[in-house]
């Protein structure tokens, strides 16, 4: 593996929900009336920068509403909190409180992070509320339909809610997890070679260690590790391949010094295979939904014509296919990688 640093676009464009992707979203169970929208969110008076440990800023605020505001928030977001997470049974949060409401100031979307506690016991679970925008949504799609992972969202208008991924944020585990005693360092570089394999494929880009998380379950014989991405606004936008393949990124080069150092050239060729063939199952098992879904993409504006035509340049001298060059959209350059994906592990 090859490591050089990427620079993407940072004033990516929100795109609102179509009409067309909201009747895919109620097809697939996706959409929701909510009680609270983002904008309701939005109408803070004030807000103070909340701190780390170490008293450096996170880039998160907690805002200040006013008094009246409060208690129709809490209540409100205790039913979206049931809609996620139980389709909207209110038994779920009879003994959950809202204990916090933070507010990002980086990135496109903006997201308010949401702290839900259940008094009972003290457990609590985070989950999102964030302006909608059509690039993140068949990013999450893309993701349920074609990865190892589950994703739960839920869409109103210009509203996104999304359940919190679990797992330790990549740069944290980078700098102080990666080279634990316990930790089989093959087993980290396998996971990486083929969550950088699928990123390609799915045209998931930025996918640096702060947008991907680890996570880490002990078996009877030894950890394995899943890498998950949790954030999906760069899903198609980009022109320069190597924003599609984390290996490109300088955030993950404790992960592509791994690779390097534990496996072959033999072994990655296998691993990616494998990743290959998971997704063929994938794609023939959600046929109908991943047909569904690319009609639907194939109508939208999602990116520049400069994008596409640098990218399908890009996919054709990566792969050697000049039947890239043929694609018209993003989504047909998707198309084309699945279609190639099946004729190769059909050889």
């Amino acid at each position: 593996m090859e490591l050089k640093d990427v620079k993407i676009s940072r004033k990516k464009p929100i795109f609102p929900v179509s009409e067309n992707l909201h009747k895919y979203l109620r097809t697939y169970q996706r959409d929701a009336r909510l009680p609270i929208k983002y904008e309701d969110l939005k109408a803070f008076t004030e807000s103070f920068p909340i701190m780390d440990k170490d008293g450096k800023d996170t880039l998160w605020e907690s805002p200040i509403y006013a008094q009246g505001q409060i208690e129709e928030l809490h209540n409100g977001l205790k039913i979206i909190y049931a809609k996620l997470k139980a389709s909207g049974n209110l038994r779920i949060v009879e003994h959950k409180y809202i204990d916090r409401i933070d507010y990002c100031t980086f990135g496109n979307t903006h997201p308010f992070r949401i702290r839900i506690v259940n008094r009972l016991n003290d457990v609590y679970d985070y989950f999102y509320v964030k302006k909608a925008d059509s690039s993140r949504i068949y990013g999450l799609e893309l993701e349920e339909i074609l990865s190892p992972n589950q994703v739960n969202y839920l869409v109103d208008e210009d509203t996104m809610i999304e359940e919190h991924i679990v797992g330790l944020p990549g740069d944290v585990f980078n700098k102080g997890k990666i080279h634990q005693d316990d930790f089989n360092p093959t087993r980290i570089a396998k996971e990486f070679v083929k969550f950088n394999e699928r990123c390609l494929v799915t045209l998931l880009g930025d996918m640096r260690s702060y947008n991907f998380v680890v996570q880490i379950t002990p078996d009877f014989d030894d950890i394995q590790f899943r890498i998950r991405a949790i954030d999906f606004d760069q899903q198609f936008y980009e022109g320069n391949i190597k924003v599609y393949m984390p290996q490109f990124f300088k955030e993950n080069f404790q992960l592509v010094k791994l690779c390097m150092e534990h496996l072959t050239e033999k072994t990655v060729q296998q691993y990616k295979q494998e990743e290959l063939s998971s997704i063929v199952h994938r794609v023939r098992s959600e046929r109908h939904r991943l047909t569904d879904l690319r009609d639907v993409s194939r109508k939208e504006e999602l990116t520049t014509d400069e994008n596409i035509q640098k990218l399908k340049r890009s996919m054709a001298e990566y792969y050697k296919d000049p039947a890239y060059k043929e694609c018209e959209n993003m989504t047909d350059i998707i198309e084309l990688n699945l279609k190639n994906i099946i004729r190769q592990v059909k050889l």
